[in-house]
């Protein structure tokens, strides 16, 4: 019986800080103490506080250290776990007004927060499946195989309002029930774990510190809908949750949840790994079955449905890891348990990323309908360094941006799209005062043609043709004609492209341009990039502030500046490369971009 454990995050975000060594350190100082059979070290999954990495919890006083270094574990191991005197210096705490110390659960960061889908997330060890197994696990598989029919499944997940959480929110019992009432000799039931959304790690995280419940999912879906096998089509690069997917089939197939007979029914359901090469394209359903086949990962045109005619050619169900993950809980708490939590026609929670210009970056998971300003102002702890917040862009390159003047807008699927945005998979990525928009826009388009696979015309050339444009406007060549032929290409793709990538590819652009038309108009007339990002619409002057310290001419790699010691200096802008030297330099705030 151990006195006090300590979980240490060992996801993606924290090994890349140095958790591992971490671990390696915090296990050695301990055997050094000889304190192995009273403190145990548990790896876990992501906390969320991705900004604050690694993090480290210590059992039962809940005391959380963030930023934690290998050379700060003896301090720790020999104050806080030998002589229980916490290390203060390296706690990650909010005081309270009167003094005092606030418990993790009451900060900022998580007080807002309802975490479903991340429930066991910084919470077990994901390659441990008794830790799954002690907080309910496979419960829900239980009670369906032995307490429900398959109509009653789908009735439930249907009745609990779940849409899917990776793209446009179909709803994800109506799909089930498409597939459950095609009969056919075999049916399957697919994952999308691909997540190529730029800043998105939503579905990466739930893998790394709680897979079983995805696999328990997908086990009630073959019930549901009649299925023996399942795929989890998984990208390469995400090689941490790759491990600990293959380590938890390996554990559920050994305790008899997986296979033949599952729990002494008659149930078979068995599942597979199947590892993608980062194709943006492979997101969209048909792409992604025809890459589970082996074949080159191509959408086709609907009807038929996957539902119908999915892969190798049988009805198949896909859903995303998120969407999977809520499922258990459904099936055990009840569909109005869930339909409780959201607005009336987006029920339950969302899994959002948080990155960009915010000051707690990290994975945060809020009840439908929560502000955009609750979400940057009090979970992500505002703009850094005092800036003024101007954008959200969410749904990544297939999303919009969303201005100012929404920021109190509840977050749901209806009403992102009624302003110009989607849901997505839930990437989040917050813009300051410094982004250009026009450059926003280009930047997504970038990332869509390179991604688009190139097999219907509007996608393969639209796209492209839209990204010159762009590089058109912000290099200065711009005319005020091409915005309006913009943006008739940009509806011209939206109704003609054959799948979701290619239809949704202009919405960067879209939203931008109603949003902030006035940045179009400044590159275009003006010749001016207001948020000095655009380098053929920038350029560098020193003001009156300048007290002539040389230090601006000192760095400037092609001597672009000239003056006097103690006088007022100046920039040659026929020579000036605009790299930022200058700015970077001066400590008197002399030197500005414009």
């Amino acid at each position: 019986m151990y006195r006090s454990h300590v979980l240490v995050c060992g996801g993606t975000g924290c090994t890349s800080s140095g958790s591992k060594a971490v671990i390696k350190r915090l296990e050695a100082e301990i055997l050094a103490h000889g304190l192995s059979d009273e403190i145990q070290v548990v790896q876990t999954g992501c906390f969320g506080l991705c900004e604050m990495g690694p993090i480290m919890i210590v059992y039962p006083d809940a005391s959380c250290y963030s930023k934690v270094k290998e050379e700060d574990i003896p301090e720790i191991v020999a104050e806080h776990l030998l002589k229980g005197r916490p290390v203060e210096r390296l706690l990650y705490v909010e005081t309270v007004d009167g003094g005092g110390i606030r418990s993790l659960n009451e900060t900022n960061f998580y007080k807002k927060q309802c975490r479903v889908a991340l429930r066991n997330c910084g919470v077990i060890n994901p390659e441990v499946i008794d830790e799954y197994i002690a907080y309910d696990g496979y419960m829900a598989l239980g009670k369906v195989l032995n307490e429900m029919t398959p109509d009653g499944v789908i009735q439930c997940v249907t009745d609990s309002g779940l849409r899917g959480r990776g793209g446009a929110g179909f709803p994800t019992g109506l799909k089930w029930g498409f597939a459950k009432k095609n009969d056919a000799d075999q049916k399957y039931v697919c994952c999308n774990a691909d997540e190529g959304d730029p800043g998105a790690f939503m579905d990466r995280s739930v893998l790394e510190g709680d897979p079983h419940a995805v696999l328990e999912a997908m086990a009630i879906a073959g019930y549901a809908i009649g299925a023996t096998q399942g795929y989890i089509y998984i990208r390469a690069e995400y090689p941490i949750a790759v491990k600990r997917l293959k380590i938890a089939i390996g554990q559920a197939r050994e305790y008899g949840l997986l296979g033949n007979n599952i729990l002494g029914t008659d149930f078979c359901f068995d599942l597979d790994l199947r590892l993608g090469a980062g194709a943006f394209v492979c997101g969209e359903e048909t792409a992604l079955m025809a890459s589970i086949e082996g074949k080159r990962g191509e959408p086709r045109p609907r009807p038929p449905f996957p539902a119908e005619k999915g892969l190798l050619g049988k009805p198949t169900i896909l859903n995303n890891v998120e969407t999977y993950a809520n499922i258990p809980q459904i099936i055990l708490k009840g569909s109005d348990w869930f339909a409780s939590m959201g607005t009336e026609r987006s029920k339950g929670t969302k899994v959002f990323a948080l990155g960009g210009k915010i000051n707690n970056t990290g994975l945060v998971e809020v009840p439908m309908g929560t502000t955009l300003r609750e979400i940057i102002e009090e979970i992500g702890g505002g703009i850094p360094n005092g800036k003024k917040f101007k954008a959200a862009q969410t749904g990544g390159p297939s999303g919009g941006c969303i201005p100012t003047e929404h920021i109190d807008t509840q977050i749901d699927y209806d009403n992102l799209v009624a302003i110009g945005s989607m849901m997505g998979s839930g990437g989040m990525i917050i813009m300051d005062e410094d982004n250009c928009m026009v450059d926003i826009a280009k930047f997504f388009l970038d990332f869509t043609v390179d991604e688009s696979c190139g097999k219907c015309v509007p996608c393969r050339i639209g796209t492209k043709r839209m990204y010159e444009m762009l590089e058109k406007i912000t290099s200065g060549r711009g005319e005020l004609e091409d915005l309006d032929k913009l943006e008739k290409l940009c509806y011209h793709i939206q109704k003609n492209a054959l799948c979701a990538l290619g239809q949704t590819a202009p919405n960067p652009v879209l939203s931008t341009m109603r949003y902030f038309h006035d940045e179009y108009v400044a590159h275009v007339v003006d010749k001016r990039c207001p948020a000095g990002v655009c380098k053929a619409l920038m350029s560098y002057f020193i003001g009156d502030l300048c007290i002539g310290c040389t230090a601006c001419a000192k760095a400037c790699p092609v001597d672009a500046i000239s003056g006097a010691v103690k006088g007022k200096h100046k920039i040659d802008q026929t020579k000036c490369i605009k790299c930022g030297a200058c700015m970077k330099a001066c400590r008197f705030n002399a030197v500005t971009k414009g």
